[in-house]
């Protein structure tokens, strides 16, 4: 079988370094999702938030996760290996200057046809509620100055990130939740002093959790030797490629965000609660993504767009090939246990306060729906900036098209049986689909690169998985009557040793059956460590 690629243990100490940051950000996050469920419930008051941050979070998705990051970091790439120092630096400050700009207009659009935004994206049942509507509108206007805070953070990430710093600026995030619970419980607390509800207070927050998302990275760019030259040059010829490969890109994306749209507009029309408990469940269902995919993603692009700028393909589809085989032993795994684990890991973070056991059954169905998706989601955001750094960026322009239309199908063929799980599970099979049209599309551009290595991976992290999957149905049954007998901390301890009793048998069944990366992984820990010899 073929070596994994010399890169691989650098992919995946970078992805790791990323991986721990991302951890951190991610439990706060859920802190923030539990301070949500517990003061606000699902319903009412958190329906009208999810409504209200999509727009903001929606463009975030678009600018800075999205197009920007992925056209930028394959530019910035391009001048420090090709233009040196200063024209990097003049490039960096030119795009942050132009983007400050162009989404402060955004911005203040956004604020000033708020109600009209709004009475676009619900259906006429959310409307009917009263104080529902207003309240959103309002919470909408508040948080899209959020979209300026975190498009510059961004940009400062992939900077640093081609400058071999990750561990921060995937903290950063963290900084965001944590502005945001901070910010937001002091500001929830203050508001009805002013007759405002408590949920603006979090919506406050969440500006707050932006601007220090943006701030806390600011030390490091400089010390990475940055130099911020305030200019804006429209005919600047590396921003005129970003905006070359961002058009493109955004024209992708855009189906992705008219997915959420649609079902935004589609969970307005269902039961109270429903934008609730699929917001809910994205939450938890995006902790393995940012951790296994994200991370992963974040790790591969500087050695792709490094690769791509150097023309050295060999080097790019094997590290192409093993990047999505990481993917694939982390996702997949991920994806079973949310299935099998949605209800008691739903019961043991949200049910507090006024966040019910029927919420916690809600969220864990959608939770499941999403779950079956997780692989496809985390290796399509590997692979569409393989495209970017190929300039190829039309195809994943075809597959978002492709997606939102299996989305609206989807939707439209089971909303009316599966209710909110029918939301979760299109957008799952959608990118699946994707995910299949991307794989076949860039193997042609890549010319092929090895499918044995490749399926080969898959097939030891599907027997792994499977034991695993035994394993937690068998420690799930042992340990039942525990979590009822000995109540929360019964449930959180049930709930530990299934996790840990799964993720031992799925590791140990993965190194017996000689998956290569995990090989090399165990063998650096223990020459590391001096252990074996």
């Amino acid at each position: 079988m073929k070596k994994p690629s010399q890169d691989t243990g650098k992919i995946a100490k970078s992805a790791g370094t990323v991986g721990v940051a991302v951890m951190c950000s991610r439990i706060l996050g859920l802190v923030r999702e539990q301070v949500f469920a517990t003061f606000f419930g699902a319903g009412f008051a958190f329906d009208a938030f999810v409504v209200a941050f999509r727009i903001p979070n929606l463009l975030r998705d678009l600018f800075a996760e999205g197009a920007l990051s992925a056209a930028f970091v394959a530019v910035f790439s391009d001048y420090e290996a090709n233009k040196g120092e200063k024209a990097t630096w003049a490039l960096a400050g030119n795009v942050l200057v132009f983007i400050a700009i162009l989404l402060s207009c955004l911005t203040l659009l956004g604020m000033l046809f708020s109600e009209q935004i709004v009475g676009f994206m619900v259906e006429a049942g959310f409307k009917s509620i009263p104080g529902k509507f207003a309240l959103t509108t309002l919470l909408s206007t508040i948080m899209f100055p959020f979209l300026i805070f975190i498009s510059l953070s961004s940009v400062v990430m992939g900077i640093l990130n081609t400058r071999g710093r990750f561990f921060v600026p995937a903290l950063a995030a963290g900084f965001f939740n944590l502005g945001s619970i901070v910010g937001g419980i002091g500001f929830a607390l203050l508001m009805p002093r002013f007759g405002q509800p408590p949920i603006v207070g979090m919506a406050i927050g969440t500006l707050i959790g932006g601007l220090l998302q943006l701030v806390c990275q600011l030390p490091l760019l400089f010390k990475a030797g940055f130099v911020f030259v305030p200019q804006l040059d429209l005919r600047h010829p590396g921003l005129r490629r970003i905006m070359k490969l961002m058009a493109p890109a955004l024209i992708g994306l855009a189906p992705l965000q008219v997915n959420v749209l649609i079902n935004t507009y589609f969970a307005s029309s269902l039961a109270e609660g429903s934008l609730s408990w699929l917001s809910y469940a994205f939450r938890l269902f995006w902790l393995p993504v940012g951790l296994f995919g994200v991370a992963l993603s974040t790790a591969t692009l500087p050695v792709i767009a490094r690769y791509a700028a150097l023309r050295d393909m060999e080097k790019l589809r094997e590290t192409y090939a093993s990047s999505l085989t990481l993917a694939f032993s982390l996702t997949i795994p991920a994806s079973v246990g949310l299935m099998l684990l949605g209800e008691p890991i739903t019961r043991v973070i949200f049910q507090h306060g006024n966040f019910d056991s029927l919420a916690t059954a809600r969220t864990a169905e959608a939770l499941s729906c999403y779950a079956v998706g997780l692989f496809a989601y985390s290796s399509v955001k590997i692979m569409v900036p393989v495209f970017y750094a190929l300039d190829e960026t039309r195809y994943p322009v075809l597959g978002s098209f492709l997606t939102m239309a299996a989305n609206v199908l989807l939707v439209w063929l089971t909303i009316g049986f599966l209710q909110h799980r029918a939301l979760a599970l299109s957008i799952s099979c959608a990118m699946i689909l994707n995910f299949l049209f991307l794989s076949t599309v860039l193997y042609r551009k890549l010319a092929g690169y090895s499918l044995r290595y490749l399926f080969s991976g898959l097939g030891r992290v599907l027997c792994a998985s499977l034991a695993m999957a035994l394993c937690l149905f068998g420690v799930q049954y042992l340990l039942a009557p525990l979590a009822l007998a000995a109540g929360f901390l019964g449930s959180v301890a049930a709930l530990a040793m299934a996790i840990a009793a799964g993720g031992t048998v799925y590791g140990v069944t993965l190194y017996a059956l000689g998956f290569k990366e995990l090989t090399v992984l165990v063998e650096r820990v223990r020459q590391r460590f001096g252990w074996g010899g």
